[in-house]
């Protein structure tokens, strides 16, 4: 009888990510599958572009009119990323991660520990912990 294998750690990622934001950007785009963000010839997200609308609480990229997000609550200790979303037009050009790393990059900047709630986010940070 053959044995059966756990999944990578990837594979399993992957899966989560499929099932844990519906507005985030599908696993099959990702950096590995050349899928680019549509800023030059880069396959990684950037943070150019998108802004930290403190009065809103949420970081923002607006791209052809739409805008994606990352809702946060900033408190004295931290950055609680609580909510990504993008637009089903702007899907598949790495804007989730690119607002997460926007969110990371702040936190860092501002000495704040980041506490992640959206699912999204959480699996991201998991995939890139550096």
């Amino acid at each position: 009888m053959p044995q059966q294998t756990e999944p990578k750690d990837d594979e399993k990622l992957d899966e989560t990510l499929a099932d844990s934001f519906p507005a985030s950007d599908h696993p099959a785009n990702t950096v590995h599958t050349g899928v680019g963000s549509g800023s030059g010839s880069s396959n990684s997200p950037g943070t150019s572009g998108i802004r930290d609308n403190r009065a809103e609480s949420r970081f923002e990229l607006t791209r052809d009119g739409q805008t994606a997000i990352l809702v946060y609550n900033r408190t004295p200790k931290s950055l609680v990323l609580v909510h990504t979303e993008v637009p089903p037009a702007l899907r598949g050009h790495h804007l989730g991660e690119a607002l997460v790393k926007a969110g990371v990059e702040a936190a860092r900047a501002e000495g704040l520990s980041i506490i992640a709630t959206c699912p999204f986010a959480r699996e991201y940070l998991r995939k890139h912990p550096a």
